[in-house]
């Protein structure tokens, strides 16, 4: 584990009933925590968001915040249940807050300023993330951001952060060098999208490809399926069925 500095926030509830926060991943009954969710701050220093964090009147937290120097802060014990999702669903399951680990990249976001994650920052987080990986049964395809699991409100940590510098260290999916395809109908590439976990598609879809492209097609978010988001989509939902978990 990197060197951490603990931080303790008030905002958090305990995980439900039978729910561990070890490889088991929970007693039997319990909910295993199988999502690992990542975000920006989204304000404009660092203080701003853990001052806001450890806010009991704020109501938001995450268990970990990482500063673009790679600096390590605790907020939440893993083994409690973290406010940064909010109103949120993946796969069909809405209460990401019960079922995830949040992390928090200090990052100004869209409104103030983004930029791209510096290297001391991801290093940390992938050494972070890989701990977190060998003590919970959270398979690759639910390593997300904030984005896919509420992508009518949420953008973060958005198309300048590196999912696949991530995947090469084993932590989470990318899609390679998909072949580009013909894009599917808008029925077929609905039904893609909700299989690989996206919601939310009866509400606005193109806020949901805009979503998957921020994290998989950082290149062209633009809420339309071209030639190449249909590939990579299609290569994802390959490597769902053939990489079930991580190692």
């Amino acid at each position: 584990m990197p060197l951490v500095i603990e931080t303790p926030s008030p905002n958090f509830d305990a995980r439900p009933e039978g729910q561990a926060g070890g490889q088991a991943g929970g007693q039997a009954g319990g909910q295993a925590i199988d999502i690992l969710l990542l975000h920006y701050t989204g304000m404009e220093s660092a203080a701003a968001a853990l001052a806001r964090m450890s806010d009991e009147t704020a109501k938001v937290s995450a268990h970990y915040c990482i500063d673009e120097d790679g600096t390590l802060v605790r907020l939440v014990p893993e083994d409690k249940c973290a406010w940064h999702a909010g109103v949120a669903s993946w796969a069909g399951a809405g209460d990401i807050n019960a079922r995830s680990i949040g992390i928090e990249l200090v990052n100004p976001g869209h409104e103030f300023g983004y930029r791209a994650f510096p290297d001391a920052q991801m290093a940390t987080l992938i050494e972070l993330a890989g701990e977190i990986l060998a003590r919970h049964p959270i398979p690759a395809r639910r390593v997300l951001g904030h984005a896919d699991v509420a992508p009518l409100r949420k953008q973060d940590p958005g198309e300048l952060f590196d999912w696949a510098r991530l995947a090469e260290n084993g932590i989470g999916l990318w899609p390679g060098a998909a072949a580009p395809r013909d894009p599917p109908e808008p029925a077929e590439t609905r039904r893609q999208l909700a299989a690989f976990g996206y919601g939310y598609l009866d509400h606005d879809p193109a806020a949901v490809v805009r979503a998957f492209q921020r994290h998989f097609r950082p290149e062209a978010v633009t809420g339309t399926i071209d030639a190449e988001t249909a590939g990579r989509l299609e290569a994802l939902n390959g490597l769902v069925d053939a990489k079930p978990s991580n190692p």
